[in-house]
């Protein structure tokens, strides 16, 4: 054997031994350490105070509220709500008066149909009358003025819950977790019975102080 190859084989002994020590050591200031590396938890609660967590997202009172079936509740109310503009301007077209004339049709403490707008007293005496006597209207007529004050403050409640995640719980305590009670009648019924309570009526009807009114022609 050279000398040179007994030089290598040493120097490659000398450099192994070496790395047999400093492996296991694992002291703090030789920069080797045994153990994986810990991940932090992504999503953790104070990891990103800006994004909300899935967890908050999946919150049982946020679901169901998000399962109101609004579009179907609107298209129930549309058919009162063509009923009654269609007799109004069949009223129109009867006794003459331009297609286009404003009408604002409400009802009184005594529960009969009062109109208004820009038509000779005669013949609005004449739609008043009419509309008192055809029950159709008058039960459309009471149906929409429930259904359409209820609907306007679910929609608008529902659109700042998905826009900005904001809670609301009155509209929270119009829909039940179980879907099977949420149909247009149920929501309407619990509507109403918020609405008697006096702090739920200032809530929900804020400036709902003046009596429901249909506005057939009404300019913005």
């Amino acid at each position: 054997m050279s000398l040179l190859t007994s030089l290598i084989q040493a120097s490659t002994r000398f450099q192994q031994a070496m790395d047999t020590r400093q492996a296991p050591s694992g002291k703090p200031d030789d920069g080797v350490t045994n153990k994986s590396p810990k991940l932090e938890a992504t999503g953790s609660p104070g990891g990103d105070r800006f994004t909300p967590s899935e967890q908050a997202a999946q919150d049982p009172a946020d679901v169901k509220v998000q399962k109101i079936p609004l579009d179907q509740y609107k298209q129930t109310v549309a058919q009162d709500l063509s009923y009654i503009r269609d007799t109004l301007r069949h009223k129109l077209a009867e006794y003459n008066v331009h297609p286009a004339t404003a009408l604002n049709v409400s009802k009184g403490e005594d529960g009969k149909m009062i109109v208004e707008g820009k038509v000779p007293d005669e013949v609005r005496g004449k739609i008043e009358q009419d509309l008192n006597n055809n029950r159709d209207f008058a039960d459309a007529f009471s149906r929409l003025s429930v259904s359409e004050p209820t609907l306007h403050f679910m929609d608008n409640a529902l659109k700042l819950n998905q826009a900005y995640g904001v809670r609301n719980s009155l509209l929270s305590a119009l829909v039940s977790e179980n879907q099977q009670f949420n149909g247009l009648q149920d929501v309407l019924h619990r509507y109403d019975s918020l609405r008697r309570n006096t702090s739920a009526n200032q809530a929900l009807t804020a400036g709902d102080s003046q009596r429901y009114a249909f506005n057939l022609n009404a300019r913005a």
